[in-house]
This record gives structure tokens, C-alpha cells and sequence, in this order.
């Protein structure tokens, strides 16, 4: 697959505001939030803690299980396609995945545009079709991320409640430290946030347009219904998550300040890590950093250090989505296009 191709996969005929919209305003939005959490920070000591402080064997044994999360989602994407009578090889499907995953780092959520048309380009699958079963994939994630949350918050109360006694910390003293920068980050993330539903309700509403791309859009979304093995589609999404979460909490495991501070505190980061990456900006950058950082300070994380964890951790796994993304385009091209009869 020519690099020219690629291009147009990735970015299909965007306009000079989209691009300025989508690509710059969240490498700004990014850039900005890591600038203020930063600033001042000595390089050479984080730089120290990577080469000298840090247990890379933790971070090594992570890695299969960030790789393993991505194929599970193929191999679920594969499950979905069947019912809209959509069968792409497997390769293609996760091959898809990982390059849809190293787009999204260039353009926020163009991930899901970028693995259907790969799809569409290999296999010929319908692009409708595809998008379609991505929404159905999104929303069933969405329930089982809503579900876990409720169920950590419920768990963990009494670790907040414990804080708070210990602390004699209330909302109120909350309110009063938050510095006036704290408070500019929320707001430009609450901003990113309705900027981003803008564009999907655009989005939305071109789609509304045209008739036979809402009739693809609406067989994927129903097509869970038909889904031929249920339990293995679930297993599947189980495993998505499961891995996710051993990528993110073998880490911990690196540092001799976050070894021991135990599977509720994974959980709870890892779930507000999860949310924050909703702001759009590539693989979450800025937002994931404030919001995991917050919450490790509360399980009694110094500051400094935190800003350390969540700076090596999500620099770590970024590069291997680019691996990833970089693999899949390199197989790409060594993959016929799959000829229709």
C-alpha cells in the first residue's frame, strides 16, 4: 500500500478547517496540558528513573497483552461482519486494527473511519457496513466501561471516605486549592469535549443524507442480534478489556512507588484514564496524564513521582501502538487484494 494511499485512508477529503480543527486543535489541546503538568520538571532525573530506577521486565511483560487486546478486537469485528453478510480475512481484520489505532494518533477518532476503508480497500467489504458495526462495537463498550466504573466506585468508597476522614478534606477545601490552572484545564477539556460531539452531530447529519450509507450504518448496529456465537462475542469483549487492564497495571510493577499500592487503585486509575481519553487528543495525551496522576496523588503518590508514572507509562505504550501501526502498513503491503466473484 502506497504511502499516498495510505493519506487517503487516513484523511479522506478534508478540508482545510477540518484539518486545522481535528489535527491541530488537539495536538495544541495536548501539547498545552503536558506544557502546564511539566513545566519546570528536571528531564535528567526523569531520564535517570527510565535508565537506572525503573524494572523494564514489567513493562516488556505488558506488551503481549496491549498487542493481544487489538486482536481481540478483530477477531470480534470478524464476529459482527458475519450477520451483514461481510466476511474479510482475519490478517485483514487485525491488521486494520493496529493501523487504525496509530492513526487515531495523527487525527483523534479517525480510527474508525480508517479500519473500515482498509477493509474496503483488501477485502471489499461495504464501508457502510463496517461503520456501522464499529458504532455497535463502541456502544457495547461504552455499557461494559460504565458498568466496571460503577462497580470500582462502589469498592473503592471506603479508600475515599478513609482520605478524607485522614485528611479532613471536604469539597469545599477542594475547591479552594484547585489553582486557577486547574481550573483552566477542566474548562478546555470540557470544551474538547462539546467540540468533539459538534463534529460527530455533523457527522450525523450528512450521514442522514444519504439514504444508503443510513441503511449499511443501521445493519451493523442491529446485526448483534445475529451474532452466531454470543458467548464467544462476549468472551471476546471480556478479553478486550482484561487486557487492557494487565497492559496498564503490570506497569505499576516498574516503579517501587506504585508496586504496592494494590488491584483497587489499578482499577480506579485505570477506569478515570479510560474516560479522560474521551477528550480528544492523540491517544488521550495531556488528559490521561492530568486525570491518572490526580487520582494516583489521592492513593498517596507523591506529586512529582506521579507525574513521572504517567509520563514513562503512556510514552512506553504510545510507541508500541506506533510499532503496531507500522507493522500492520508493512504487512499491508504484502497482502493481495482479495478478488470478488
Amino acid at each position: 500500500m502506497a504511502f499516498s494511499e495510505l493519506i487517503r485512508i487516513f484523511v479522506p477529503r478534508m478540508k482545510l478547517r477540518n484539518i486545522i480543527l481535528k489535527v491541530l486543535m488537539p495536538l495544541v489541546l495536548g501539547a498545552g496540558i503536558l506544557y502546564w503538568m511539566y513545566r519546570g520538571e528536571d528531564w535528567q532525573t526523569i531520564m535517570h528513573v527510565m535508565t537506572s530506577e525503573m524494572d523494564w521486565t514489567w513493562m516488556l511483560l505488558s506488551f503481549p497483552f496491549g498487542i493481544l487486546a487489538q486482536m481481540f478486537r478483530g477477531w470480534r469485528w470478524q464476529q459482527t461482519l458475519e450477520p451483514v453478510d461481510e466476511h474479510p480475512r482475519v490478517s485483514t481484520s487485525i491488521h486494520a486494527i493496529f493501523l487504525s489505532y496509530a492513526a487515531s494518533l495523527v487525527i483523534p477518532r479517525v480510527g474508525e473511519f480508517t479500519r473500515c476503508g482498509v477493509l474496503k480497500r483488501y477485502d471489499g467489504v461495504s464501508f457502510p457496513k463496517a461503520l456501522g458495526t464499529v458504532v455497535t462495537e463502541r456502544a457495547i463498550d461504552s455499557l461494559l466501561v460504565m458498568g466496571i466504573t460503577v462497580i470500582v466506585l462502589l469498592l473503592e468508597m471506603s479508600t475515599f471516605g478513609m482520605f478524607f476522614r485522614k485528611t479532613g478534606t471536604n469539597l469545599h477545601s477542594i475547591l479552594q486549592g484547585f489553582s486557577w490552572a486547574g481550573y483552566l484545564v477542566v474548562a478546555i477539556c470540557a470544551v474538547a469535549i462539546l467540540i468533539l460531539l459538534h463534529f460527530l452531530l455533523r457527522k450525523l447529519s450528512i450521514y442522514n443524507k444519504v439514504r444508503a450509507t443510513l441503511t449499511g450504518i443501521w445493519q451493523g448496529v442491529v446485526s448483534l442480534k445475529d451474532v452466531r456465537n454470543i458467548p464467544l462475542f462476549v468472551c471476546f469483549t471480556l478479553g478486550i478489556w482484561l487486557s487492557y487492564f494487565l497492559h496498564y497495571y503490570l506497569t505499576f510493577f516498574c516503579f517501587d512507588f506504585t508496586a504496592d499500592l494494590g488491584l483497587g487503585c489499578a482499577l480506579v486509575t485505570f477506569i478515570v484514564g479510560s474516560i479522560a481519553v474521551i477528550v480528544p487528543t492523540p491517544n488521550g495525551a495531556g488528559p490521561w496524564h492530568f486525570a491518572v496522576k490526580t487520582m494516583l496523588i489521592l492513593y498517596g503518590v507523591q506529586d512529582e513521582k506521579a507525574l513521572y508514572f504517567v509520563l514513562i507509562v503512556h510514552t512506553v505504550q504510545t510507541m508500541l501502538v506506533v510499532l503496531l501501526g507500522v507493522y500492520a502498513w508493512l504487512a499491508l503491503n504484502f497482502t493481495k487484494v482479495k478478488t470478488t466473484s
